[in-house]
């Protein structure tokens, strides 16, 4: 924000939004990020990334204020969005998303930094993240990786377990009967990747399986060679809703792939593809 002193955060690390304090340009840096996404997303996003901006009133004049996102998504899920300074510790950030809260920055991308910044903004975090919180399958989902995460923390399992972040909520795709759809994060707030991650012939789109994605690295400086498809968000609660130990284990007995590396028993799934009738 423009000129704001830095506060100090609370013990979990969360501030004040302060939304008054925004200024007028960064209001409309937001309005420019959300009318050219929202130009793209009709036809590729998951209907409920879109019902979810739909829902919680994201089409609006600026930034949204978290105290009124969260008067919506407390009634829908029992989540609600706070904010943070910047990236938080990862048990920190675990406890929040056990508790059915989001952490998200309040700052936003500067004028010169539209396509891509490397530290996540207001913009990615809300518009990418958020709507998705008002699925109830989705929020579910979203809790139980927190809880995984305290105790990944505890087995030293975080990578493991980060890649699973990285390849579901921060770019995963999901198989609708109308074709592949965006769900992820990072596309959804991406103008180039929304484009490269369901048209491009080059990245491997692969059908979801926890172990495969927990071997896979993952690169934060380029569009993805590999993409995971899930058949359901019910894929993703059911991955996580027990023990994690034993799928530890076997993972880590195996080599870890290289982000577009192919193994043996990947299914490949076709542009076109869609979920049988």
């Amino acid at each position: 924000m423009l000129g704001m002193p830095a506060e100090r955060p609370a013990a979990d690390f969360t501030i004040d939004q302060d939304w008054p304090a925004y200024a007028p340009e960064e209001h409309q840096r937001w309005q420019t990020l959300f009318q050219r996404q929202a130009a793209q997303l009709p036809g590729r996003a998951a209907e409920e990334f879109l019902a979810g901006l739909d829902v919680l009133g994201m089409v609006g004049e600026g930034i949204p204020d978290f105290r009124r996102l969260n008067e919506v998504l407390w009634r829908r899920t029992g989540w609600k969005v706070v904010a943070v300074p910047g990236l938080v510790p990862d048990a920190v950030f675990f406890a929040h998303l056990a508790a059915r809260r989001f952490p998200a920055t309040r700052f936003i991308r500067p004028a010169d930094h539209l396509d891509y910044i490397q530290e996540p903004d207001v913009f990615h975090d809300v518009f990418g993240h958020v709507p998705l919180l008002a699925n109830p399958v989705f929020a579910d989902f979203m809790a139980a990786y927190g809880r995984q995460g305290v105790a990944a923390l505890d087995r030293n399992r975080l990578d493991n377990l980060a890649r699973l972040y990285w390849y579901t909520v921060e770019f995963g795709l999901v198989r609708t009967g109308a074709g592949l759809r965006i769900y992820g994060s990072g596309i959804v707030s991406s103008r180039a990747e929304v484009l490269y991650s369901l048209e491009d012939p080059r990245p491997r789109r692969i059908a979801f399986d926890l172990e495969r994605v927990m071997r896979s690295r993952y690169r934060i400086d380029a569009f993805q060679e590999t993409y995971f498809v899930i058949d359901d968000y019910h894929d993703l609660f059911a991955a996580l809703d027990r023990d994690l130990s034993p799928v530890y284990e076997r993972v880590g007995a195996l080599p870890v792939l290289a982000p577009g590396e192919a193994s043996g028993e990947d299914r490949l799934v076709p542009l076109d593809a869609g979920v049988q009738p």
